[in-house]
């Protein structure tokens, strides 16, 4: 067994043993049991920087069901890396806040960790599988340990009904790209996906191309909350704020864009592949950052925030797809400037979002609210909050000196690249990329700005509030400081 099946089983032997940490240590909060887990990992796995960073792919494969030709296949290299690193890191930070944010007294913690455990597995099997039957497999159980985070309140019934949204759309998602998988690979005879990255344009002229992509587009677009399958991800929100950070904005989200870009070497280059990615991706952008500015709670904001970050993501991997269209040489820097600056900005985007939900958490756990229209004048009385409200909503903006300003202006630079080009009907479709782009990013700079203004600045109304307001502890504080530096 090599270490990358460790990394991924390790998770799932902790969340057998969950129980029966809770059961005989109450005294402890259990989320101190957890913690070192993904801390440990996160520290194995960036030892791997330098030899990755190299050029170096780590395969390893397990048997499993040899009768049908499918084994425990993972691969290292360094897009899962960099997505693994993201769920173990963030993951840990994670599970500091909510060791603060959950009341050991009065909550199911036994529960919460097995569920958030079972979910960090299935994420790291999902971004290290190189078999497409194994990658299934994982897709759904993120599909299924998310439904019991969502409805981890399951008293409520906002969240019972919002993990049922979740649940149905992504396992929907999740089939339809299991028949894209099964299309795709009864053509090419494995189910590698290495291997069949390196057929190169053998894959092109399957008669089942089209429809195998259009299915396993399908599942990306449930799974990463694109137009119109967006619907889930707002009524998501019911979660607590720990599972809300975790999943919207940093890992499960993301799982239909590692699916993209890792299967852009098969599909990209086409027409069908490139105004699919790259259409859906920038309706999710504009409606998304529409759709923001009209929120009055700070949760559901957030929520059509991150809808609309993970189109313009989509977007990026859609145009980069391009440049492996013929002629190469047209298109030759293209390829590199909007897949690196998509990769950039979904690094960016689980920075400043999970800041960002963890500074509401922090908002309602300590006011009772989240509603705006009752909120106003925190800054006296939280003003750390207020700063990482600040640094996480302006990066967002893409306003400097932040992070996010340079990946709005690299994907600003791309949509102005792409609607030059003379291919793809680009020509005369092309000026939409970088209109649409910059009316999206106006409502964006907005809902960033009300995060803001009018949650901290404006007057302090003590009577609507459920308690009176102050800042949070240390322990709370401590991860959106480490998120952020």
């Amino acid at each position: 067994m090599s270490f990358v099946h460790l990394i991924i089983f390790i998770p799932f032997v902790a969340a057998l043993l969950i129980p029966f940490f809770y059961k005989y240590l109450s005294r402890i909060h259990t989320g101190w049991f957890v913690l070192p887990i993904p801390a440990v990992l996160f520290v194995r796995l960036a030892a791997e920087v330098p030899l990755v960073a190299q050029g170096e792919i780590f395969m390893h494969t397990m048997p499993w069901i040899p009768s049908l030709d499918i084994n425990l296949a993972v691969c290292l290299d360094g897009l899962s890396l960099l997505f693994s690193l993201l769920i173990l890191g963030i993951g840990t930070l994670v599970v500091l806040y909510s060791i603060f944010y959950l009341d050991k007294e009065h909550e199911a913690l036994g529960n919460f960790y097995l569920y958030l455990l079972i979910f960090m597995g299935a994420m790291l099997g999902l971004v290290f599988s190189d078999h497409l039957m194994l990658l299934y497999a994982f897709w759904e159980l993120t599909s299924v340990s998310s439904f019991l985070l969502i409805a981890y309140w399951y008293q409520r019934k906002k969240s019972r009904a919002g993990a049922l949204k979740a649940l149905f759309i992504t396992i929907f998602g999740g089939l339809s790209m299991l028949a894209g998988f099964i299309l795709l690979s009864s053509g090419m005879g494995t189910y590698s996906i290495r291997e069949i990255i390196g057929s190169g344009k053998e894959v092109t002229l399957l008669p089942q191309f089209f429809p195998a992509m259009l299915l396993i587009l399908l599942g990306a677009f449930t799974k990463s909350a694109q137009f119109p399958f967006h619907i889930w991800l707002p009524d998501a929100m019911e979660a607590p704020t720990p599972i809300s950070a975790y999943l919207h904005s940093a890992t499960m989200v993301k799982a239909g864009i590692y699916l993209v870009a890792r299967l852009t070497p098969i599909f990209g280059g086409t027409m069908p592949w490139f105004w699919l990615v790259s259409l859906v991706g920038l309706v999710t952008l504009f409606w998304g950052s529409f759709s923001a500015v009209k929120q009055t709670d700070l949760k559901a904001m957030l929520a059509f925030s991150t809808v609309s970050q993970l189109g313009m993501i989509m977007c990026l991997l859609g145009l980069g797809s391009a440049a492996l269209a013929e002629p190469l040489n047209i298109m030759s820097s293209l390829y590199p400037a909007a897949m690196l600056t998509a990769i950039f900005h979904l690094v960016n985007h689980s920075t400043f979002k999970g800041c960002l939900f963890m500074v509401v958490g922090i908002i309602d756990h300590n006011t009772g609210t989240r509603d705006i229209r009752k909120l106003g004048g925190l800054i006296r009385l939280m003003p750390l909050s207020f700063t990482m409200m600040m640094i996480g909503s302006f990066s967002m903006a893409g306003l400097p000196p932040f992070s996010g300003f340079l990946s709005k202006e690299l994907f600003f630079t791309s949509v102005l690249h792409i609607a030059r080009l003379d291919i793809f009907r680009l020509e005369t479709w092309g000026v939409l990329f970088p209109v649409v782009a910059w009316v999206a990013s106006i409502f964006t700079f907005v809902y960033c700005m009300i995060l803001v203004f009018q949650t901290f600045l404006g007057k302090y109304q003590p009577q609507k509030l459920e308690r009176e307001a102050y800042e949070s502890s240390w322990g709370m504080l401590l991860p959106l400081w480490c998120w952020l530096f």
